[in-house]
């Protein structure tokens, strides 16, 4: 167990527009290589925003200030023991060609609510995006002035 740091913010990486599942986040990170997948023994989020603004739970935890092992996700290798990840469906032109930020006005309003309650719950946690932890485009839009936006201030 150990005290939870980060929320990491992620984009699924695919097209605008297009729909992702929680199967498809499953079958992408814990089918086999040979398969695919990545081979992880878990998914990479706690929780995925659909393009209608519905929060879906991929991986349990117990909601406090601290990661159980049970709730280690894989969302950002060197920190996934003190973080929780959620990931909103695109991040991607719908040619593929470029990072973009592709949330729909109801993923933009649930993850305003989430991270809002999130940050009132844990204020201590560091709220960031997968580039500030890696060299990545996601979440294909800045998440520390996004922050400011709605009014948080870390």
């Amino acid at each position: 167990m150990a005290e939870l740091k980060y929320l990491v913010i992620h984009c699924t990486a695919t097209p605008e527009g297009r729909e992702v599942t929680a199967a498809d986040i499953r079958r992408w990170h814990t089918s086999p290589l040979s398969q695919g997948g990545r081979g992880w023994r878990q998914v990479g989020y706690t929780d995925i925003i659909h393009l209608d603004g519905k929060v879906e739970r991929l991986v349990d935890n117990n909601e406090d200030a601290n990661v159980d092992t049970w709730e280690v996700t894989n969302g950002a290798k060197g920190y996934n023991s003190v973080s929780r990840h959620i990931v909103y469906s695109g991040g991607m032109t719908r040619d593929m060609t470029k990072a973009k930020d592709t949330r729909t006005q109801a993923q933009r309003d649930a993850m305003r609510d989430y991270v809002i309650d999130f940050h009132r719950r844990f204020p201590g946690v560091r709220i960031v995006g997968h580039n500030e932890l890696a060299a990545k485009e996601c979440p294909s839009f800045n998440v520390q002035k996004w922050l400011r936006q709605i009014g948080i201030y870390q």
